[in-house]
């Protein structure tokens, strides 16, 4: 058994992809039999609410009792929070003695870089996690545009990126170009997973729609996940009216937040009778709406170099998936993706447009995906990372 300190900079938890991925590991590493321990921000959903684990939280003080905010994207209040972090991860360390820290996003590593150094003497060692490029999620979020910030910011992720004993990506994408900056080539892909229990036992297609109030004779066509610029929400926005104007029998749920766009956009369309809007949309509760779809939507291309739980949760729920042709979707989908011919909202319709004209694909690609899903698991996840684990601390 390890002890285990994970650092995660953000507001843990909440319903969205990198929490998700921070949660599964944490739950699945402690099947493994490992002592988890995960510091982060004050405000965020308490997990045992939802699971039952023994994984210890803890959180900052509360000095920034105004900051709730819990979509992604960057605000300059979470330098200060980040700072906290630090006194918090370094009192973690010194009390729970951890034999690895495992730092997820760069803002992780770094703090977990800064305790690892100042404890020399203990050698714990650091275990960088990165979900996707920073510059290229700032640039994403508008928060930078070209120019000596942007550069600024390129030279500290260069500096980031060869942090730790070991790296990890959350995507394929991601991983090429952490190899070409990291100078010891210690990088390793350690894939999103999905929890197959969440998907067993649930009602018919039929008794969900009913349970859901979703018209029984239409095609749902789902989005899950946050309605922000960098996971492609434009790209969906655009779509939907070219759906709905070439077939009416569609419906399209869209669940995620913040929803300040999404309301915008269902109102000045009038499409209240064509689209549901799902907030806030409980992680737990995904399984139980994905089952009552017909058809999936994933609209981010490749811009951030992340990788795309949605769309193992998609696979698991046995749905076809609509997106961009890019690797990590073809590395997850294979035959089972229905690839767009452009990156555009037009190409998104095309594609689900010609999945609802034949019904016979949506039933094929969607059996195909839930076979696929099954290679990809936290457990399986869990096994590469305490590898890697096992690895640095030089446990044979």
């Amino acid at each position: 058994m390890l002890k285990i300190l994970m650092v995660a900079p953000t507001p843990f938890f909440a319903d969205r992809g990198t929490h998700i991925r921070i949660l599964e590991e944490a739950l699945a590493l402690e099947k493994k039999g490992h002592e988890i321990t995960i510091a982060t921000y004050h405000i965020g959903r308490d997990i045992g609410s939802e699971v039952k684990t023994k994984i210890d939280v803890r959180r900052i003080l509360r000095l920034l009792f105004w900051y709730k905010k819990l979509e992604a994207g960057p605000d300059w209040q979470k330098i200060i929070l980040d700072l906290m972090l630090i006194r918090k991860v370094f009192y973690l360390a010194r009390k729970k003695k951890p034999d690895i820290i495992h730092g997820h996003l760069h803002e992780g590593v770094l703090i977990g870089w800064i305790v690892q150094k100042l404890l020399f003497w203990k050698k714990i060692k650091l275990v960088a996690d990165f979900h996707g490029s920073l510059t290229r999620e700032m640039v994403s979020h508008s928060y930078l545009r070209s120019g000596l910030l942007k550069y600024i910011f390129g030279f500290l992720e260069g500096l980031i990126n060869n942090l730790g004993n070991f790296a990890i990506a959350s995507s394929w994408e991601y991983a090429e170009e952490l190899r070409k900056t990291r100078r010891d080539g210690k990088v390793a892909v350690v894939l999103d997973g999905v929890n197959f229990d969440y998907y067993r036992h649930l009602p018919s297609k039929e008794n969900l729609k009913r349970d859901l109030e979703l018209p029984l004779d239409k095609m749902i066509i789902t989005y899950t996940g946050a309605l922000v610029a960098n996971k492609g929400i434009k790209f969906l926005f655009d779509s939907i009216p070219l759906v709905l104007n070439r077939n009416t029998n569609s419906y399209f749920i869209i669940a995620g937040f913040p929803v300040e766009s999404a309301e915008n956009f269902i109102k000045e369309n009038k499409l209240e009778h064509s689209a549901r809007l799902v907030y806030p949309l409980n992680y737990f509760n995904l399984p139980e709406i994905l089952a009552a779809s017909d058809i999936a939507v994933d609209p981010k291309d490749s811009s951030t170099r992340q990788a795309s739980g949605k769309i193992l949760q998609y696979m698991a729920a046995g749905l076809p998936v609509v997106c961009f042709d890019r690797e990590n979707n073809r590395n997850y989908l294979g035959e089972g993706g229905s690839y767009s011919r452009e990156i555009s909202g037009k190409g998104i319709a095309d594609s689900i447009l010609d999945l609802i004209n034949n019904p016979g694909d949506i039933m094929a690609k969607g059996e195909i995906n839930r076979k696929r899903a099954e290679n990809f698991s936290w457990g399986k996840s869990a096994n590469q990372i305490e590898g890697i684990y096992n690895l640095v601390a030089n446990i044979r």
